[in-house]
């Protein structure tokens, strides 16, 4: 019977058979380091997972859109997230990120980065808690293969989008635009501008005090990560 409270392990080393006691708080955690790469993708079409798994994302922004993105991508298995904020949580942020109660007041990245490990360990992550601007982007995400726009501001949005498509016009990058509200399914769409991709209805502009709700910014950051992968696998 395995019983959970405490966990005894039997490793086999160059000395003979040693126990090691594995604490309740670390059980979890030995569950993750054990699953299987294979266990992990056993549900994927194994003729995407190598493509997938070579693939380097960047996420501009780890709020509302970039938060549900980094979830999705990571589900999905891809090899490499690079990932930037310079935000902390706030309680407000609950209400649509992919964040929790307790880790209120922790830089974005750092949660976020806590929240991605206990989904995959088969995803890399690099973070940087840092604002975002013309400088540090081309230098943060030169390595990625498709970048995506997760900033809640149209300026930082304006200057990002510029900054990317000056440096790397010959790779895409994913924005959104027009996610407030509820309901209108039908106004979201994906437009396409040669390497610029933009998510949304591109009409419902944020009110001053009131943020997305959680189902329509989950829809378009999800339209993000679903087009990351048409990307990728387009020639599959």
């Amino acid at each position: 019977m395995l019983i959970e409270s405490i966990l005894v392990l039997i490793m086999v080393n160059q000395d003979g058979l040693s126990k090691c006691v594995v604490q309740p708080g670390r059980l979890n955690q030995l569950k993750r380091i054990l699953m299987k790469k294979s266990d992990f993708f056993a549900a994927h079409d194994m003729k995407i997972v190598p493509v997938l798994q070579n693939a380097v994302i960047g996420i501009a922004g780890c709020g509302g859109l970039g938060s549900n993105v980094a979830v999705s991508l990571t589900r999905v298995g891809i090899g490499k997230l690079i990932f930037a904020d310079f935000d902390k949580i706030e309680p407000s942020n609950l209400n649509r990120q992919q964040f929790f109660a307790d880790q209120i007041g922790m830089p974005k990245v750092i949660a976020l980065l806590e929240n991605l490990k206990k989904i995959s360990p088969f995803t890399q992550y690099q973070i940087h808690d840092i604002k975002l601007n013309e400088i540090n982007i081309p230098l943060i995400f030169k390595d990625v293969d498709i970048l995506v726009e997760a900033f809640d501001k149209a300026e930082m949005k304006e200057m990002l989008i510029e900054t990317w498509l000056q440096n790397f016009p010959e790779k895409p990058i994913i924005a959104a635009s027009g996610l407030a509200g509820w309901g209108r399914n039908e106004l979201l769409h994906i437009k396409k501008i040669d390497n610029l991709y933009i998510c949304g209805d591109e009409e419902t502009d944020l009110q001053n005090g009131i943020s997305p709700l959680a189902p329509r910014v989950g829809i378009v950051a999800n339209m993000q990560a679903n087009l990351v992968l048409e990307l990728l696998l387009r020639e599959i």
